[in-house]
């Protein structure tokens, strides 16, 4: 199961940015997930759950959002929704000679949600105030 490989990559990609961000816990990460991509939301959110298990991620909640899989013909520039399995032969002049798969392959990291640790609050109240002079 890939899935797994997959959790455990995201988890150390977000750990890594909540430690430079002086994060105390990570409650959320928002992920994007193209539905040509080969992962199973359902298999990923139970991956991540296990691979969280004594990070600094433990507890947080994994939600995946679903893009749907998008093709152009480069003869006849029409755009049409390829489904699942993907249908890459153009609805509107029948090639598939010059066809551009332009969205479904994603899985990248939208968003992740932490709570600040107690370096990170204390800098926060020792930054200077930004002038409106400029």
């Amino acid at each position: 199961m890939h899935e797994m490989s997959i959790a455990m990559a995201v988890v150390g990609q977000v750990e890594e940015a909540a430690e430079a961000g002086g994060a105390s816990a990570v409650t959320a990460v928002r992920l994007q997930v193209g539905e040509l991509a080969g992962v199973v939301p359902d298999a990923l959110v139970f991956c991540f759950e296990l691979a969280c298990a004594g990070t600094v991620l433990e507890g947080a909640r994994l939600v995946t959002e679903t893009v749907a899989a998008r093709a152009r013909c480069g003869s006849c520039t029409r755009e049409w929704p390829t489904g699942m399995p993907p249908e890459l032969c153009c609805p509107g002049c029948a090639r598939a000679t010059d066809v551009e798969l332009l969205a479904g392959r994603e899985l990248r990291i939208l968003t992740v949600d932490w709570e600040d640790g107690p370096a990170a609050r204390a800098a926060a109240r020792t930054r200077e105030p930004i002038s409106e002079e400029a």
